[in-house]
């Protein structure tokens, strides 16, 4: 008989889940917080075989199918589907469940394939998919009761013992405020601690540059001066003021 191996670290095996899934995700600009529950107790159709390990273990493999009822934000409401693959070892009590989900929402389904630690007939995993809104992915912590003949119970997508759910998409940013700038080139008319004035002019120099200001120009010498708008005040930038013949 040909053995089955499991190894099974808890819910916390699948803490990194969310460091291979950000692949791929670079460029988002949207992050949605969303949460959902769910029962499956509905069994449509079901496939087992088993088998015992060389050590003495049974394993139970089942393919099934499951429907039931979701509820939560708009993007997690509405009918549900399960297909679920299970290997368990029933003698230990631990295995794992993965498979796919489609909630049936109004003008277009959230759909995600996913993974699940099993112990003791409870699952914890991570799923991933599209969810119903345009362009948004589904990246959920998720946590149910399950048995393989009777489906999936107190279902959680966000709000688990695993962690939350998130709806990522591109989204937009806003476009960074354009840093008015100018400059000027003549004859320094005006100067003192705190302002210089070349060709009508004016700048503010701020404090930490007085004295080098100061001491680099005088009133009637020819220079080159460059300014920006800060906090709505033309404020001097040493970078390319100088003097010139």
């Amino acid at each position: 008989m040909r053995k089955v191996m499991i190894i099974v670290a808890g819910a916390a095996a699948l803490a990194t889940a969310p460091l291979a899934v950000a692949i791929g995700l670079h460029n988002t600009k949207s992050v949605k917080k969303v949460a959902g529950t769910f029962t499956a107790t509905t069994v449509s159709w079901t496939k087992t075989k088993t088998c015992t390990t060389t050590d003495g273990k049974t394993i139970s493999i089942t393919d099934g199918r499951y429907t039931g009822t979701a509820l939560g934000d708009p993007d997690l409401a509405g009918p549900i589907r399960l297909a679920a693959h299970s290997v368990i070892n029933t003698t230990d009590g631990v295995g794992f469940v993965d498979g796919r989900f489609r909630i049936d929402v109004a003008g277009r389904n959230t759909a995600s394939n996913f993974t699940a630690v099993y112990d003791h007939g409870v699952l914890a995993g991570f799923a991933k998919g599209q969810a119903r809104t345009p362009y948004a992915r589904l990246l959920a912590n998720i946590s149910a009761g399950f048995s393989a003949t009777g489906g999936f119970t107190d279902g959680k997508i966000g709000n688990s013992e695993g962690g939350s759910a998130v709806e990522v998409g591109p989204g937009s940013c806003q476009p960074k405020p354009q840093v008015e700038k100018s400059s000027a080139k003549g004859t320094v008319s005006a100067l003192n601690a705190s302002s210089i004035t070349v060709a009508a002019l004016t700048c503010t120099i701020p404090s930490s540059m007085s004295t080098q200001v100061n001491n680099r120009f005088k009133v009637g010498d020819r220079a080159e001066i460059h300014c920006k708008l800060i906090n709505g005040d033309n404020t001097l930038v040493l970078n390319n003021t100088r003097l010139y013949p």
